[in-house]
């Protein structure tokens, strides 16, 4: 290098070959990746979080991730902006892998902007968005923003509103999973609500459209955010979240199994795994699980945990309606959907929350070319004026529309009773389930005996000598004309009658062959649910 060469360098203050250049490209890098301080880090573990990058490397198989505008930078100016200008721009994209299987991903870097969405932000996430849908794989979104970014103004809220644009487009096309780690307010929430599924933290997380002090500004009403907005009041409360958890570990983990039972995008099945449990295994045990007698309670839990492959489920929405079970889980390695009611809670009814939470699952598993099972112990729809004022007609009707949309595989099982509406609702043969089965123990009517013979025999009971003893015996002429277990059977409206042993084999054998099941819709842009 001569003299002239080095007081060249000296005085632009950059390298001039290709080794300098090289030099400066992984220290850029390097600062990059280990971003704005070491306090900011600090300050994000102590408050029980992870960092981006952190969250990412649990997510995806290790050294998969391929990071997309890691030295993306703002361009805004005003209030201080032009002096801040680190890479990311406090937002983290790329791919990688989980379980081999491309996912794609974004996750808000709290300790820049505290993750609050800029222009440049943005974009990166309209980029990697676009990039998902045009490569068929799953989005995960780790979220852990401030929302908006005040200083950029309307600039920030157009961001949002291409997010929003890009998940109703990917919506049904890809799996999209929205984690939430740490505080979602305003607009921004709305992104995870047009996901598939929402993921949360406690403590940690929380989620509102406005915050505590605006509540207690035009309320009154004084709240902290976990009480307006955690994990739990969404779990339990509000069915904003499919999934609660304590910790971070947890959740990634568990987003990765989610990942496991769906298909990469709308045009495939989902994965097949092998099961070491046999298709043919007996359930005797299914025989004393469930009580004949159709007013005692148990727990269909159980029941579906004897069904799947070595009794390994995972339930979506488990705190939110538990009247009603929606699940994902594996039959002979084929992932399906399991919809049952649940007679351990409100004895099973189908309620306005029931039908929607139901509703929801069955769309999705139609979306994503998974079969579905419906397993039915239903006494009816909960009646009250809350439920009738709150429109349970159009909530139902939700349900009922489900079904009837869906092209995938559908078997619906009648373990006990299923009665008026929802015994409809509930994937009946009228409303297109391929395959229908019951238990000996099926009951199928309008209504329960016990109702319908007071309304049939009304004269007779009320002129009776002893009322009582006249509807009793009223009750089982019912029970015995219209409510035998192969009433329905005898008219073709179940296919056959099975030994409760055997359910699991039934299954897998109805699936195979529905596996290559083709339907069409009428052409149409789209239709009209019921809202």
């Amino acid at each position: 290098m001569t003299v002239l060469d080095e007081t060249a360098e000296s005085s632009a203050g950059e390298p001039t070959d290709a080794r300098g250049r090289v030099a400066e490209l992984h220290a850029i890098r390097a600062e990059a990746l280990r971003g704005p301080s070491d306090k900011a880090t600090e300050a994000q573990h102590a408050k029980g979080k992870l960092t981006a990058r952190e969250r990412i490397e649990l997510l995806l198989d290790e050294g998969s991730f391929n990071e997309v505008e890691q030295l993306r930078r703002h361009r805004a100016t005003g209030f201080g902006l032009e002096a801040k200008k680190p890479h990311t721009d406090g937002v983290i994209t790329g791919w990688g892998t989980v379980e081999g299987r491309t996912v794609f991903v974004y996750a808000h870097d709290f300790r820049i902007f505290g993750g609050a969405l800029g222009e440049a932000h943005a974009t990166k996430i309209h980029k990697i968005m676009d990039m998902a849908i045009a490569a068929g794989a799953p989005l995960v979104s780790l979220n852990d923003g401030a929302g908006a970014r005040i200083q950029e103004g309307v600039s920030a809220l157009a961001g949002y509103g291409g997010i929003f644009q890009r998940n109703t487009k990917a919506s049904g096309v890809i799996p999209q999973i929205s984690v939430m780690l740490g505080p979602c307010a305003g607009g921004a929430a709305y992104s995870p609500a047009l996901t598939d599924f929402v993921f949360m933290v406690r403590d940690t997380s929380q989620m509102f459209i406005t915050g505590p002090d605006v509540v207690k500004a035009v309320t009154g009403e004084e709240i902290t955010q976990n009480g307006l907005g955690g994990a739990d009041v969404h779990a339990e409360t509000s069915g904003v979240a499919h999934f609660a958890y304590d910790d971070e570990e947890t959740c990634i983990a568990e987003v990765r199994y989610l990942l496991s039972m769906l298909p990469s995008n709308n045009r495939e099945n989902p994965p097949h795994a092998d099961s070491e449990d046999p298709a043919d295994r007996r359930s005797d045990v299914l025989l004393d699980l469930v009580p004949a007698d159709g007013n005692r309670p148990y727990d269909m839990a159980k029941v579906i945990e004897e069904l799947v492959d070595d009794g390994d489920f995972l339930e979506v929405h488990e705190r939110w309606a538990r009247n009603i079970i929606c699940a994902l889980a594996r039959l002979d390695g084929q992932v399906v959907g399991i919809i049952a009611n649940q007679p351990q809670s409100l004895a099973g009814v189908l309620d306005i929350e029931a039908s929607e939470k139901a509703a929801r699952f069955v769309q999705m598993c139609d979306a994503f070319n998974i079969p579905i099972v419906t397993l039915l112990d239903v006494p009816g729809f909960l009646p009250g004026v809350d439920q009738e004022h709150g429109g349970i007609i159009r909530h139902g009707a939700k349900l009922l529309y489900a079904y009837c949309n869906a092209t995938v595989p559908r078997i619906s099982l009648i373990l006990r009773k299923a009665y008026g509406g929802a015994y409809i609702v509930m994937d009946s043969q009228s409303i297109g389930a391929d395959l229908t089965y019951a238990w000996p123990t099926n009951e199928i009517a309008v209504m329960g005996a016990e109702g319908a013979a007071n309304v049939i025999f009304r004269r007779q009971i009320a002129e009776a000598e002893d009322p009582e003893a006249m509807r009793a015996r009223m009750v089982k002429e019912y029970k015995s004309e219209l409510m035998h277990p192969y009433y329905a059977a005898e008219r073709g409206l179940v296919d056959d009658v099975i030994d409760p042993a055997e359910t699991r084999e039934v299954l897998i054998r109805s699936l195979a062959m529905l596996r290559t099941k083709h339907a069409d819709l009428p052409s149409r842009k789209h239709g009209n649910p019921p809202q």
